[in-house]
Protein backbone atom coordinates (compact mmCIF):
# COMPACT_ATOMS: atom_id res chain seq x y z
CA UNK A 1 0.00 0.00 0.00
CA UNK A 2 1.00 3.38 -0.84
CA UNK A 3 1.48 6.02 1.43
CA UNK A 4 0.24 9.50 1.12
CA UNK A 5 2.53 12.39 0.12
CA UNK A 6 1.49 14.02 3.26
CA UNK A 7 2.39 11.97 5.71
CA UNK A 8 5.37 10.93 3.65
CA UNK A 9 6.66 14.87 4.43
CA UNK A 10 5.20 14.62 8.13
CA UNK A 11 7.74 12.00 8.44
CA UNK A 12 10.59 13.74 6.66
CA UNK A 13 9.84 16.66 8.82
CA UNK A 14 9.90 14.40 12.05
CA UNK A 15 13.33 12.84 10.64
CA UNK A 16 15.32 16.40 10.35
CA UNK A 17 17.66 16.46 13.02
CA UNK A 18 16.50 20.20 14.96
CA UNK A 19 14.28 21.09 12.02
CA UNK A 20 11.53 23.81 12.83
CA UNK A 21 8.51 21.24 12.08
CA UNK A 22 9.58 19.08 15.11
CA UNK A 23 9.27 21.57 17.75
CA UNK A 24 5.52 22.65 16.71
CA UNK A 25 4.50 19.06 15.90
CA UNK A 26 6.12 17.98 19.91
CA UNK A 27 3.98 21.30 20.86
CA UNK A 28 0.79 20.28 19.37
CA UNK A 29 1.60 16.45 20.73
CA UNK A 30 1.62 17.97 24.19
CA UNK A 31 -1.26 20.41 23.90
CA UNK A 32 -3.32 16.86 22.26
CA UNK A 33 -2.21 15.15 25.77
CA UNK A 34 -2.87 17.68 28.31
CA UNK A 35 -6.70 17.74 26.64
CA UNK A 36 -6.89 13.84 26.65
CA UNK A 37 -5.57 13.64 30.23
CA UNK A 38 -8.15 16.62 31.85
CA UNK A 39 -11.03 14.74 29.81
CA UNK A 40 -10.01 11.37 31.37
CA UNK A 41 -9.71 12.88 34.77
CA UNK A 42 -13.11 14.98 34.32
CA UNK A 43 -15.08 11.63 32.53
CA UNK A 44 -13.57 9.20 35.80
CA UNK A 45 -15.26 12.34 38.59
CA UNK A 46 -17.92 12.20 36.47
CA UNK A 47 -18.58 8.26 36.42
CA UNK A 48 -17.55 8.63 40.09
CA UNK A 49 -20.67 10.54 41.00
CA UNK A 50 -23.06 8.43 38.62
CA UNK A 51 -21.99 5.22 40.66
CA UNK A 52 -22.48 6.60 44.09
CA UNK A 53 -25.80 5.58 45.55
CA UNK A 54 -28.80 8.22 46.62
CA UNK A 55 -28.02 7.61 49.72
CA UNK A 56 -23.94 8.76 49.24
CA UNK A 57 -25.15 11.51 47.31
CA UNK A 58 -28.13 13.07 49.85
CA UNK A 59 -24.81 12.72 52.58
CA UNK A 60 -22.01 14.33 50.35
CA UNK A 61 -25.05 17.08 49.64
CA UNK A 62 -25.73 17.83 53.35
CA UNK A 63 -22.03 17.75 54.29
CA UNK A 64 -21.47 20.63 51.56
CA UNK A 65 -24.44 22.51 52.54
CA UNK A 66 -22.99 22.03 56.39
CA UNK A 67 -19.74 23.36 55.09
CA UNK A 68 -21.12 26.03 53.37
CA UNK A 69 -23.24 27.64 56.60
CA UNK A 70 -20.24 27.26 58.71
CA UNK A 71 -18.38 29.41 56.14
CA UNK A 72 -21.40 31.57 56.25
CA UNK A 73 -21.48 32.09 60.27
CA UNK A 74 -17.92 32.75 60.46
CA UNK A 75 -18.59 35.50 57.84
CA UNK A 76 -21.53 36.87 60.25
CA UNK A 77 -19.39 36.63 63.06
CA UNK A 78 -16.07 38.68 61.46
CA UNK A 79 -18.93 40.88 60.05
CA UNK A 80 -19.89 41.66 64.05
CA UNK A 81 -16.66 41.57 65.40
CA UNK A 82 -15.44 44.73 62.36
CA UNK A 83 -18.75 46.12 63.23
CA UNK A 84 -18.11 46.40 67.24
CA UNK A 85 -14.72 47.31 66.74
CA UNK A 86 -16.00 50.11 64.28
CA UNK A 87 -18.16 51.25 67.18
CA UNK A 88 -15.76 51.24 69.88
CA UNK A 89 -13.36 52.76 67.77
CA UNK A 90 -16.03 55.94 66.92
CA UNK A 91 -16.80 55.65 70.76
CA UNK A 92 -12.96 56.28 72.11
CA UNK A 93 -12.82 58.73 69.73
CA UNK A 94 -15.92 60.63 70.93
CA UNK A 95 -14.93 60.52 74.10
CA UNK A 96 -11.33 61.63 73.78
CA UNK A 97 -12.61 64.53 71.73
CA UNK A 98 -14.69 65.27 74.82
CA UNK A 99 -11.98 65.41 76.55
CA UNK A 100 -10.34 67.68 74.45
CA UNK A 101 -13.14 70.04 74.44
CA UNK A 102 -13.48 69.75 78.58
CA UNK A 103 -9.61 70.33 78.56
CA UNK A 104 -9.71 73.49 75.99
CA UNK A 105 -12.70 74.95 78.41
CA UNK A 106 -11.25 74.53 81.82
CA UNK A 107 -8.14 75.99 80.38
CA UNK A 108 -9.28 79.35 79.03
CA UNK A 109 -11.32 79.39 83.06
CA UNK A 110 -7.66 78.83 84.80
CA UNK A 111 -6.41 81.48 82.55
CA UNK A 112 -4.26 78.40 81.36
CA UNK A 113 -4.41 79.44 77.74
CA UNK A 114 -3.81 82.18 75.29
CA UNK A 115 -7.08 83.41 73.90
CA UNK A 116 -8.46 85.62 71.50
CA UNK A 117 -12.16 86.99 71.00
CA UNK A 118 -14.68 89.69 70.45
CA UNK A 119 -14.76 92.23 74.26
CA UNK A 120 -14.20 95.52 75.67
CA UNK A 121 -10.59 97.59 76.20
CA UNK A 122 -11.13 99.48 79.61
CA UNK A 123 -8.72 102.04 79.83
CA UNK A 124 -8.61 103.47 84.13
CA UNK A 125 -7.11 106.74 84.50
CA UNK A 126 -6.31 107.90 88.17
CA UNK A 127 -6.54 111.34 89.90
CA UNK A 128 -3.65 113.68 90.96
CA UNK A 129 -4.16 112.48 94.19
CA UNK A 130 -3.89 108.91 93.84
CA UNK A 131 -7.41 108.29 95.21
CA UNK A 132 -8.20 105.12 93.05
CA UNK A 133 -7.54 101.92 94.99
CA UNK A 134 -8.10 98.42 94.41
CA UNK A 135 -11.37 98.21 95.70
CA UNK A 136 -12.55 100.27 92.63
CA UNK A 137 -10.59 97.98 90.52
CA UNK A 138 -11.96 94.92 92.62
CA UNK A 139 -15.55 96.47 91.51
CA UNK A 140 -14.86 96.58 87.88
CA UNK A 141 -13.56 93.37 87.56
CA UNK A 142 -16.64 91.69 89.24
CA UNK A 143 -19.01 93.67 87.36
CA UNK A 144 -16.94 92.05 84.10
CA UNK A 145 -17.00 88.70 85.40
CA UNK A 146 -21.02 88.99 86.24
CA UNK A 147 -21.92 90.46 82.65
CA UNK A 148 -20.33 87.09 81.21
CA UNK A 149 -16.15 88.25 81.05
CA UNK A 150 -14.40 84.82 80.21
CA UNK A 151 -11.36 86.03 80.06
CA UNK A 152 -9.97 89.15 82.22
CA UNK A 153 -6.32 90.83 81.64
CA UNK A 154 -4.71 94.36 82.92
CA UNK A 155 -1.76 95.81 81.78
CA UNK A 156 -1.00 93.11 78.97
CA UNK A 157 0.93 91.71 82.28
CA UNK A 158 -1.63 89.68 84.50
CA UNK A 159 -4.04 87.17 83.80
CA UNK A 160 -7.45 87.39 86.26
CA UNK A 161 -8.25 84.24 87.60
CA UNK A 162 -10.62 83.05 90.46
CA UNK A 163 -7.43 82.99 92.51
CA UNK A 164 -6.37 86.39 91.61
CA UNK A 165 -5.08 88.42 94.62
CA UNK A 166 -5.13 92.53 95.03
CA UNK A 167 -3.63 94.69 97.02
CA UNK A 168 -2.43 98.29 97.37
CA UNK A 169 1.32 99.02 96.62
CA UNK A 170 3.28 101.50 97.25
CA UNK A 171 2.77 103.02 93.62
CA UNK A 172 -0.89 101.58 92.66
CA UNK A 173 -1.90 98.25 92.55
CA UNK A 174 -0.16 94.90 93.17
CA UNK A 175 -2.40 91.94 91.49
CA UNK A 176 -0.87 88.53 91.88
CA UNK A 177 2.32 89.90 93.54
CA UNK A 178 2.70 92.02 90.40
CA UNK A 179 3.20 95.69 90.63
CA UNK A 180 1.12 97.79 88.43
CA UNK A 181 0.70 101.67 88.07
CA UNK A 182 -1.68 104.16 86.38
CA UNK A 183 -2.98 103.91 84.04
CA UNK A 184 -4.77 100.91 84.34
CA UNK A 185 -6.05 98.83 81.14
CA UNK A 186 -8.22 96.29 81.79
CA UNK A 187 -8.98 93.65 78.58
CA UNK A 188 -12.31 91.81 78.78
CA UNK A 189 -12.94 88.70 76.31
CA UNK A 190 -17.26 88.42 76.15
CA UNK A 191 -20.18 90.38 74.22
CA UNK A 192 -18.97 93.60 74.03
CA UNK A 193 -22.13 95.35 74.33
CA UNK A 194 -23.18 93.30 77.63
CA UNK A 195 -19.45 94.61 79.14
CA UNK A 196 -19.88 97.87 78.41
CA UNK A 197 -23.69 98.10 79.72
CA UNK A 198 -22.57 96.39 82.88
CA UNK A 199 -19.62 98.60 83.70
CA UNK A 200 -21.89 101.78 83.02
CA UNK A 201 -24.73 100.79 85.41
CA UNK A 202 -25.95 103.23 87.54
CA UNK A 203 -24.07 103.54 90.56
CA UNK A 204 -21.55 101.38 89.02
CA UNK A 205 -18.16 101.22 87.92
CA UNK A 206 -17.79 103.58 85.90
CA UNK A 207 -19.60 106.71 88.34
CA UNK A 208 -16.97 105.71 90.93
CA UNK A 209 -14.42 106.06 89.34
CA UNK A 210 -15.45 109.56 87.93
CA UNK A 211 -16.96 110.69 91.20
CA UNK A 212 -15.93 113.29 93.57
CA UNK A 213 -14.22 111.19 95.94
CA UNK A 214 -11.63 109.41 93.09
CA UNK A 215 -11.91 111.93 90.32
CA UNK A 216 -10.06 109.41 87.97
CA UNK A 217 -11.85 108.77 84.11
CA UNK A 218 -12.95 105.59 82.36
CA UNK A 219 -12.17 104.74 78.90
CA UNK A 220 -14.44 102.20 77.29
CA UNK A 221 -13.72 100.62 73.71
CA UNK A 222 -15.62 98.03 72.50
CA UNK A 223 -13.95 95.57 70.33
CA UNK A 224 -15.02 93.13 67.73
CA UNK A 225 -12.73 93.22 64.55
CA UNK A 226 -9.81 93.02 65.50
CA UNK A 227 -10.36 90.56 68.30
CA UNK A 228 -9.14 91.53 71.91
CA UNK A 229 -5.59 89.34 72.50
CA UNK A 230 -4.96 87.96 75.95
CA UNK A 231 -2.08 86.28 75.96
CA UNK A 232 -0.60 86.31 79.96
CA UNK A 233 -1.09 83.20 81.09
CA UNK A 234 -1.89 81.86 84.84
CA UNK A 235 0.22 79.26 86.93
CA UNK A 236 -2.06 76.40 87.86
CA UNK A 237 -2.48 76.38 91.96
CA UNK A 238 -2.15 72.90 93.64
CA UNK A 239 -5.54 72.96 96.10
CA UNK A 240 -3.67 72.76 99.45
CA UNK A 241 -6.95 71.42 101.01
CA UNK A 242 -9.63 70.34 98.91
CA UNK A 243 -9.43 67.02 97.50
CA UNK A 244 -12.05 65.42 95.03
CA UNK A 245 -14.86 63.22 96.30
CA UNK A 246 -15.15 59.64 94.76
CA UNK A 247 -18.18 59.10 92.45
CA UNK A 248 -20.35 56.63 93.76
Amino acid sequence: MSSSPGRDRLVRTLKRPGSRGQAVVAALLAVLGFASVVQVQANERDNHYEGMREEDLVQLLNSLSSASQRAENEIAELEETRSTLRSDTDSRQAILEQARERATVLGIIAGELPVTGPGVVVTVEDSSEGNLGIDHILNGIEELRNAGAEAIEINDSVRVVAQTALEDGSEGIIVDGVQLSAPYTIEAIGDAHTLERALNFTGGFVQSVEGEAVGGDVRIRQVTSPSVEIATTAEPLQPEYAEPTESE
